[in-house]
């Protein structure tokens, strides 16, 4: 029984939160947490809207280091690194890329291909003494290398040689007038010579109308850091107007009204968005600065922090858009350049996440200020990541250690139901989800996902009309919503309750979500509950189509061909659904069919069902 899909953004925010499908089989696959309802707090721009989701601001206390990286050694052998280097590079572990990179290189020092893969691996592993110097060794035999070229540059502007890094920025991007990062990097360097009017042309020479928010952004903070402040005013206004829910540019539109004396506006932009995203740290920090009457500061004060800035955002986006070592290289120099900035931080952390760099996000997670509003975000993706990497006990305890420090956060107490959920602790799931409601400050309808996540657990331990009210309230909360359409539905289905209703329920689901092989599998299999064969085997084997390598479809799918009398191809279905790693009591059950087959017996009746269910 497949009631909850594969992946769910419970909140909307920039990285999409997972609940991959393991855990309970008991009744098909449940979803166990990958990532919890937390932040990914990561500020895309270029037009992307960014969310981010709540979490408390409380400081967090310091934790001793968690990552454990696994151990390699370089050989004596620069063919043998070489290839090591190939492989890192290509999984995207930037700390073996760089290791064994720079080892191939001490062997063949003037090999050009060898040079350029050991200064990128070099800059995307954060290393950045050895990247500057493989930087200026390669342009030596390159001189257009752009990014050799956009590393220098940045090295430059943080040593505030202004003119030499335009040079660099200059010498290596063709077509630099279409580029954003040259406009947007050189612009920031004429700020720093002094020469604000320049800069402020040069950004507006990204005329295009997808660049019109950042194009305003960015002139903006330089009339500001400029001293030009009803210029800054007027374009940090156009900005904001254009794109409200936005939160870093939200945050900075509220810093410049506070900082420019209106408190008020600041207060008031941070209270609009708290009704988009409600309780982001970034804005419960402000709003409580700015409640107690203390200065806010302004987002950018400096051409390195504009500079920084700029990285950072080109970074964020190209995160989103599946570039990742594009991404990381961004925000590499953008940490060089500003290495406080915890969002940048943050982004980071969730890339290597995503790339399976587990040890390399914690590090990178851990290194968030202790003082920082997003120290809580951090602290509780360390306790997912943990999860994920088999270490369940540090990740609860983690976890709980947040709860005890910050009884009311709300999204460390659903991390820490989502994790009790996942190891069938449903009892105690149900304790913190009820804590988290209790907690929560966001409207009603932003808890749609609690209820859903205490309804299944109520569901898995037997408590029904508890987990029937739970799941009707998520579904008042959040109409349309596909993951509840489908627990809901197929339970009343499972149950031979409300029949008609929840078969359109799984219909809707399946319209909703189409590619969603597990809620697919949903309407296939209560289908197949119902006795409509036909239209049991035709939805599974769509069901297998989404989701080839699902132990749980497969075995459905099994079944389904059984009753219609394909029975060679039900064997087949059972035996790879066997191969495929199913729960130990679904295994037992898979086995004594493939020796012996299924009771010949019809499937219950929709009579029947009703009879028996009501």
């Amino acid at each position: 029984m497949n009631r909850e899909g594969e992946c769910m953004t419970i909140d909307p925010k920039p990285a999409v939160t997972c609940l991959s499908p393991s855990g309970d089989r008991r009744r098909g696959r449940a979803a166990a947490m990958r990532r919890g309802p937390t932040a990914r707090a990561a500020g895309v721009w270029l037009g992307t809207i960014v969310l981010v989701a709540t979490l408390g601001s409380a400081e967090a206390r310091v934790q001793e280091a968690v990552a454990i990286p696994a151990p390699f050694e370089v050989g004596e052998s620069p063919a043998g690194n070489y290839l090591a280097a190939l492989v890192a590079g290509a999984e995207r572990d930037t700390v073996a890329a760089a290791t064994f990179s720079r080892e191939a290189l001490r062997f063949d020092p003037h090999n050009p291909h060898l040079l350029e893969r050991a200064f990128v691996s070099a800059v995307s592993n954060g290393n950045m003494a050895d990247a500057f110097a493989f930087a200026q060794r390669l342009i030596a035999k390159d001189p257009a290398n752009s990014l050799a070229r956009l590393a220098l540059g940045v090295k430059a502007v943080k040593e505030r040689q202004f003119a030499a890094a335009r040079a660099q920025f200059a010498k290596g991007v063709s077509g630099r007038d279409r580029d954003v990062t040259a406009i947007l990097l050189n612009a920031w360097t004429y700020v720093g010579s002094g020469k604000v009017r320049q800069a402020i042309e040069l950004v507006d020479k990204l005329h295009e109308d997808n660049f019109a928010v950042f194009r305003d952004y960015h002139a903006a903070l330089i009339a500001d850091v400029g001293r030009r402040g009803p210029e800054a005013a007027t374009r940090m206004k156009a900005a904001y107007e254009a794109d409200k829910n936005t939160l870093r540019l939200v945050d900075a539109y509220a810093r410049f009204s506070a900082h420019h004396g209106d408190r008020e506006e600041a207060i008031r932009a941070y209270e609009a968005f708290n009704q988009v995203l409600p309780s982001h740290p970034i804005v419960v920090a402000a709003l409580e600065t700015l409640r107690a009457g203390k200065p806010l500061e302004p987002l950018v004060r400096t051409p390195e922090q504009g500079a920084a800035e700029v990285l950072y955002g080109l970074g964020a986006a190209g995160g989103r858009q599946g570039d990742e070592l594009a991404a990381i290289i961004y925000l590499r120099l953008a940490l060089y350049l500003l290495p406080q900035n915890s969002l940048a931080i943050i982004t980071l952390a969730d890339i290597y996440e995503r790339i399976k760099q587990n040890e390399q996000a914690i590090d990178i997670y851990e290194s968030v200020p202790v003082s920082d509003p997003l120290r809580t975000t951090a602290e509780i993706q360390i306790g997912l990541v943990l999860e994920s990497m088999g270490r369940s006990e540090e990740a609860a305890a983690r976890l709980k250690r947040i709860v005890e420090d910050q009884p009311r956060n709300e999204d460390a107490l659903s991390a820490l139901g989502n994790l009790q959920r996942a190891h069938k602790q449903y009892a105690q799931a149900v304790e913190t989800y009820t804590r988290a409601l209790a907690a929560s400050t966001k409207p009603e309808k932003a808890s749609w996902p609690l209820y859903y996540f205490r309804g299944i657990s109520y569901e898995r331990a037997k408590q029904w009309p508890k987990a029937q009210a739970d799941l009707e309230t998520a579904l008042r909360l959040m109409p349309d919503q596909p993951l509840v359409l489908n627990y809901l539905g197929y339970s009343w289905v499972d149950q031979g309750m409300n029949l008609e209703e929840a078969f359109g329920m799984l219909r809707r689901a399946v319209e909703l979500r189409p590619t969603d092989g597990y809620i697919v599998d949903s309407l296939g299999w209560a289908n197949y509950k119902l006795g409509r064969l036909d239209d049991a085997v035709r939805e599974l084997e769509r069901a297998i189509d989404l989701k080839p390598s699902d132990p749980v479809i497969n075995d459905h799918l099994g079944d389904a061909y059984w009753k219609v009398g394909r029975k060679l191809e039900a064997g087949f279905q059972w035996n790879h659904a066997r191969d495929l790693g199913p729960e130990p009591e679904d295994k037992e059950r898979i086995l004594r069919k493939i020796e012996h087959g299924l009771d010949d017996s019809p499937p219950a009746t929709k009579a029947e069902l009703t009879n028996n269910g009501g």
